[in-house]
């Protein structure tokens, strides 16, 4: 039994998640440039609900990206602090699996391609398969153009396209588009798939310490949003 806290930032959604032993609350609002001022009020009233204080918690969860550089910023630092003044574990969890996880356990999706618009014409991308716990990468998440967006494995797949990068779907390679069966380009990640991957991670023993809760951008170049 377990009790994390988990919270992303790395889109126009704002979302905490708390897992519970086993039950699951959360609060996912769409606040495009309000992250900083909305996430620790949207913390505290999480908590207030389940009854539980920070030190009661066992971790503390974020979505490590990829995503916009504002808002992992955001989540890496709150999850920092939280963790630092409390002495608890982190637990950064990939933005793009966490839109796995929702196309493998909601849209019951087998083959996924996870894309995040990365602004500047690019997107930020990665091919899954549905696992036991968690979904699979078949490939490491990448950065480029979505004309050179193609996942490994066999080309006669179907494949569900989820994520914000959706929206380029026209300019994929046509042999990838014929493979595409569904395509859902407004989910966003959420903190209740980081949570439940952050407890699958929990139970592995893959928590580390705060300081080494770091967002991963994907590229050098920092850019707005």
């Amino acid at each position: 039994m377990s009790k994390i806290l988990a919270l992303d930032t790395s889109s126009d959604a704002c979302s905490v998640a708390l897992w519970k032993d086993g039950e699951l609350l959360e609060d996912f609002q769409l606040l495009p440039r309000q992250h900083a001022q909305a996430i620790l009020p949207q913390i505290k009233q999480l908590l207030a609900e389940a009854d539980l204080s920070l030190p009661q918690l066992d971790a503390v969860a974020f979505g490590r990206g990829p995503g916009s550089f504002t808002g992992l910023r955001i989540a890496a630092a709150t999850a920092q602090g939280l963790a630092l003044a409390h002495d608890l574990p982190i637990l950064p969890v990939s933005n793009l699996q966490a839109l796995a996880w929702t196309a493998q356990h909601k849209y019951y999706a087998r083959k996924i391609l996870t894309l995040l618009d990365a602004r500047m014409d690019e997107v930020y991308w990665c091919a899954w398969e549905a696992g036991e716990q968690q979904p699979l990468a078949l490939m490491t998440e990448a950065l480029g153009k979505p004309e050179e967006v193609l996942p490994p494995g066999k080309e006669d797949q179907d494949w569900l396209l989820i994520g914000s990068g959706a929206r380029y779907s026209e300019r994929l390679p046509p042999i990838l588009r014929s493979c595409i069966q569904q395509e859902l380009p407004d989910v966003y990640p959420s903190a209740s798939a980081l949570v439940q991957l952050a407890q699958v991670a929990w139970e592995k023993g893959q928590a580390v310490d705060a300081a080494e809760g770091q967002p991963v951008y994907l590229r050098d170049q920092v850019t707005h949003g």
